[in-house]
């Protein structure tokens, strides 16, 4: 018991020194407001700088076997809804606009998708083929992708996982990492990149990218059909975005909340 305390405050006390209380992006019309703590000796910088060699590992891997695809119909769609959705990102965040933005797709048969920090797109070809997206369905996807990246949700992660293992290896970890530090560099990645989104920032992820997708032009009413086709897929084999994004009851119903909310901007998008 006495261990115990001694860990839970040790925790508070990493806490308190260590984290910042920031709110990454503007409320929007769909009003996110949460604010979030972030460790702050895990920059913003430094988490996009990691993602992005992570990011071009993956796509020279990829490139190498001949599964990056930029010349078919569907990369072609992908690449401009990516375009008009990036363009909408500074409305909640105005540095967005400064990101280096990458967008790819890869021909695989894993349905996938994901934003890593600083606006590093993958789309899997599965993902479209086997669910037969629209665009409006495929806006709603990558929209919402863009919103973690903008939330910064995986820096969020991460942040928490630094102050359980600092927690666990002791106060001086706070200052000096020493020999543990690539061990515990790579528990944190794996905790904020490949782990579970909590529920909190799946709502907001979906409530964000509802509205990114509707500035862009894209019908929100689509993000209802498209959990639904991800919740049929998940009857047999779970997708692997499934896993990284876990379905909630009241997913649908909180986006079909949100939908008058993002509707005139859809409305106002659409006008010639």
């Amino acid at each position: 018991m006495k261990k115990s305390l001694a860990v839970s405050v040790l925790a508070a006390a990493v806490s308190l020194a260590g984290c910042q209380s920031v709110n990454t992006t503007s409320g929007g019309a769909v009003g996110v407001e949460r604010k979030q703590y972030m460790f702050s000796m895990l920059s913003s910088q430094e988490v996009d700088q990691m993602y992005a060699q992570s990011y071009q590992q993956t796509l020279g891997e990829a490139s190498g076997k001949g599964l990056v695809d930029k010349t078919s119909t569907n990369a072609k769609r992908v690449q401009a809804i990516a375009n008009r959705l990036i363009a909408q990102a500074p409305t909640f965040r105005p540095d967005a606009a400064q990101w280096k933005w990458e967008v790819n797709l890869i021909k695989s048969d894993e349905i996938n998708a994901n934003c890593g920090p600083g606006g590093k797109i993958f789309v899997y070809s599965a993902l479209i083929d086997n669910l037969k997206l629209t665009d409006d369905e495929l806006a709603a996807v990558m929209g919402h992708e863009i919103a973690h990246a903008l939330r910064e949700h995986g820096r969020e992660a991460m942040s928490k996982a630094y102050g359980i293992e600092m927690a666990k290896q002791g106060a001086g970890a706070l200052f000096g990492l020493g020999q543990d530090s690539l061990a515990l560099a790579d528990t944190v990645a794996n905790y904020g990149m490949t782990l579970p989104n909590s529920r909190s920032n799946e709502n907001e992820a979906d409530l964000i990218g509802l509205e990114l997708a509707a500035r862009a032009g894209y019908n929100p009413n689509a993000a209802i059909t498209l959990w639904n086709k991800m919740a049929k897929a998940s009857e047999g084999a779970p997708p692997e975005f499934m896993s990284t994004h876990p379905a909630s009851d009241s997913r649908i119903a909180s986006l079909q909340a949100a939908i008058p909310k993002v509707m005139p901007l859809y409305q106002q998008a659409k006008k010639p």
